[in-house]
């Protein structure tokens, strides 16, 4: 049947669901169609949320530790596994899920393929992650509803029927964040990004497989309408987009937003002589995974030497050039949306039309920052020297290895840097880094020349899962 075009059916949780309004999914660079998608209305999200009671006692049949160990077959099933691929037919096997995602998405097959062993190990080690999560909860006591531990008596109730997710289409790694929801026992209603079903529709057949009940979850492709229905019945939800589109939802308790992460290194005055030391991991962090992340670093912070460094960085990432899918050393992603590397290549150009900012990658780079590359479009790496945060394009975030070089004292960095998701501090002062600990607005604290890409599963990421799903109370039984 590889004549036929895969179709993924929407998953109503659990039954697929062929619907007449389908979108095309195609490859990024040629325009074939890869796969069609059903989509569902905001009717049909009703109806079926309405249900989510079963959906959860579904998985309240399993314990905790039950369900920990099927996620790890999950995950052996996701990496290793050749699995359900829409319903005409198909199957897919690890080689054919990079190969589709990185013809729709622009990720070279590199990038998809850690991202996969990041999901692998997030599935093989939620126990771990729990742990952590939980500060060492004995996790029978959420199976018996309530229980004792370090002599204290404990009682746990759920916060919600379900966890509605509204997924992005700009990196896989994005969906670990909802994996411990399934051990925790709470089904999970997914709307994927619209260039990336591959890798939520690969997951949620890794569960099935792996014996974790079909109900439990839910696929559904839709529209903005669709999309806040899933964001206000599900009880709890996580939302991932821009500025404009998660601002509205930030005041909600009920939705953990996950916008720019304006991830940044800062350099302490102790530190600054050697800056030389820092370049290669500062490098690293900007573009690695082909700067799609929000932990990506998009601004270096430091009291002196901007320029300097600036031009150190732009020598390691201007020349940077597109490559070949399948080139183990490929470091830039292409575009799904031609549009978006339209937009974000304009917003720097306007950017550096005011004055105290200059790309220092445009005489390294020996072309034009939008590219393109047998069919696809990429936008190559831009380093900008900035001489305060007061310039536009300092605090920018972009799809991109972007990253802007501020200068700054120390003593105004705190006052300066903003929210700021993943921060790693270059410095041994004492008295710095007590400031930094104090500070509310970074969510990840790195101290030393440590990638803001570097990853502690065991800890919280812009909130913490458990405690979003479960919520202790107060207790005492007669008998």
């Amino acid at each position: 049947m590889s004549d036929i075009v895969p179709h993924l059916p929407a998953l109503r949780l659990g039954r697929a669901y062929e619907s007449l309004d389908k979108i095309e999914v195609k490859d990024h660079r040629t325009g074939e169609v890869k796969a069609l998608v059903s989509q569902v209305n905001g009717g049909i999200l009703k109806r079926d949320l309405a249900k989510l009671g079963a959906a959860r006692a579904a998985l309240d049949k399993f314990t905790v530790a039950e369900l920990i160990a099927l996620s790890a077959q999950a995950g052996e099933y996701f990496f290793n596994g050749t699995l359900p691929f829409g319903d005409r037919g198909h199957t897919q096997t690890p080689q054919q899920y990079i190969e589709t995602l990185s013809l729709t998405s622009g990720l070279p097959h590199v990038m998809v393929r850690r991202n996969m062993t990041k999901l692998h190990y997030a599935l093989t080690h939620l126990g771990e992650i729990l742990n952590g999560l939980s500060r060492g909860l004995d996790f029978t006591i959420l199976d018996r509803g309530y229980g004792e531990q370090f002599g204290t008596k404990l009682s746990f109730f759920p916060t919600c029927q379900a966890l509605g997710l509204v997924m992005p289409s700009n990196s896989p790694a994005v969906n670990s964040l909802w994996l411990p929801a399934v051990a925790l026992k709470t089904p999970v209603i997914i709307k994927p990004g619209k260039e990336e079903p591959w890798t939520p529709y690969r997951l949620i057949q890794s569960f099935i497989t792996a014996g974790v009940p079909a109900e439990a979850f839910g696929f559904y492709p839709t529209d903005h309408e669709g999309a806040a229905t899933i964001l206000n019945t599900c009880g709890r939800a996580l939302i991932f987009g821009d500025k404009s589109t998660t601002d509205q939802y930030a005041h909600n308790p009920a939705i953990e937003v996950h916008g720019p992460g304006w991830s940044k290194f800062l350099i302490g005055d102790d530190c600054i002589e050697n800056w030389r030391d820092y370049v290669d991991v500062i490098a690293r962090a900007i573009s690695d995974n082909g700067g799609r992340s929000c932990i990506n670093a998009s601004a270096i912070v430091v009291p002196k030497y901007a320029a300097e460094i600036a031009d150190a960085l732009a020598q390691k990432l201007g020349p940077l050039a597109p490559t070949r899918s399948a080139d183990e050393n490929a470091r830039l992603s292409g575009f799904a949306n031609p549009k978006m590397a339209d937009f974000i290549d304009l917003q720097i150009e306007e950017g550096l039309k005011t004055a105290g900012a200059e790309d220092v990658t445009a005489k390294y780079r020996n072309g034009p920052r939008k590219t393109e590359f047998e069919g696809g479009v990429y936008l190559r790496p831009t380093i900008v020297r900035c001489d305060s945060f007061a310039h536009p394009l300092s605090n920018k975030e972009f799809l991109c290895p972007y990253a802007s070089v501020v200068t700054c004292p120390q003593s105004e960095m705190l006052n300066q840097i903003g929210y700021t998701l993943a921060c790693s501090a270059i410095t041994k002062d004492q008295a710095f880094i007590k400031q930094l600990e104090a500070f509310s607005h970074i969510e990840r604290l790195n101290i030393g020349p440590l990638s803001t890409m570097a990853i502690s599963w065991d800890q919280p990421h812009e909130g913490n899962m458990f405690e979003f799903l479960w919520q202790r109370r107060s207790i005492e039984r007669a008998w």
